[in-house]
């Protein structure tokens, strides 16, 4: 069975090395990296790495995680035509030993496996649970919308002690298996999205296709990343955009014809949000309008140069 890797990294040196040095432990057949255009040592880094599996895209401009990743899994395919292909952010790494233990798993029955992500500290890493989308499952909706917020629809703590894999609706780019299935049901990542909500707009799709995600918790790896700042600030602030806009996009895939009644809900959370935003809170309601404004038209054309016009001084 062939696996490729696919990591999409910028300006992350420090740990973009151990993610490759881990990767590279591992049996797998290619990895495919892509510098969005590091400008901190990462190319020299990496080009200086003579493991002939390593294999360096380096797109012309900034395409975002979004875009890195739909450019990595095209070529993938393409170049190699894989089995199975596993995607991580550049900060998220397998813990020594999961791939091998991937490769000798039966994977029958499944089309995608999300492994567990946990902090370097050994905590589960939050914002990489897998889902189950309430709007699919009745029991769910009842207990979310009684209150049950996020923790009824993510998979609980206890669910990365099962003694076996679980079936799940949606999943993080960090630790995911995909199968040729897979790619043939869903496409691709659709690159316009620049960051944020790729992955749940993506395995969401998957399922709605008729593919099955299976959730593997002995399947560990590491998220050596910084928690989301409890202030709710957006920094740097053009990040409210792309959060904003892509998660309409989510919000519709995942609820369907009840998508127009949670607006009702979601939002004057938003317009709340602005208010923590000190000095930026100008900057943050414009871009806020325009992401509201582009995710209920469906608009996906907005890169970032057009979003950081938009905090220009206008004249």
């Amino acid at each position: 069975m062939r696996l490729c890797a696919v990591v999409v990294t910028f300006n992350r040196r420090a740990q973009i090395g151990p993610t490759v040095e881990r990767l590279l432990a591992e049996p797998i057949d290619r990895l495919i990296v892509i510098d969005n255009g590091s400008s901190d040592g990462t190319r020299d880094l990496l080009a200086a790495i003579a493991d002939p599996r390593l294999e360096l895209l380096l797109p012309d401009s900034n395409l975002g995680g979004a875009g890195g990743f739909e450019l990595g899994l095209r070529h993938a395919v393409a170049s190699h035509d894989p089995d199975w292909i596993v995607v991580m952010d550049d900060d998220a790494r397998p813990e020594p030993g999961a791939l091998a233990a991937f490769l000798a798993k039966d994977l029958s029955g499944w089309d995608a496996v999300a492994g567990a992500a946990y902090y370097p500290d050994g905590r589960i890493c939050g914002m990489n649970r897998p889902v189950l989308n309430p709007f699919w499952h009745p029991s769910i909706f009842l207990r979310t919308f009684a209150g049950g917020g996020r923790a009824a629809f993510h998979l609980a703590d206890g669910d990365y002690s099962l003694p076996g894999p679980r079936s799940v609706d949606g999943a993080s780019f960090v630790g995911l298996f995909l199968s040729r299935r897979a790619v043939a049901l869903a496409g691709y990542p659709d690159g316009r999205l620049f960051v944020y909500a790729e992955d749940g707009l993506y395995t969401l799709g998957l399922t709605r296709a008729g593919g099955r995600i299976g959730f593997f918790p002995d399947l560990r790896f590491e998220h050596d990343c910084s928690t989301f700042s409890a202030s709710g600030q957006f920094t740097p602030v053009w990040k409210t955009y792309f959060y904003h806009r892509n998660l309409l996009f989510l919000y519709r895939r995942a609820a369907g014809w009840l998508f127009w009644p949670a607006l009702l809900i979601v939002l004057p959370k938003w317009a709340l949000r602005g208010f923590k935003q000190g000095e930026t809170r100008g900057a943050f309601f414009r871009l806020l309008w325009c992401a509201v404004r582009d995710g209920l038209s469906g608009r996906r054309e907005m890169g970032l140069q057009d979003v950081l016009d938009l905090l220009k001084p206008s004249r």
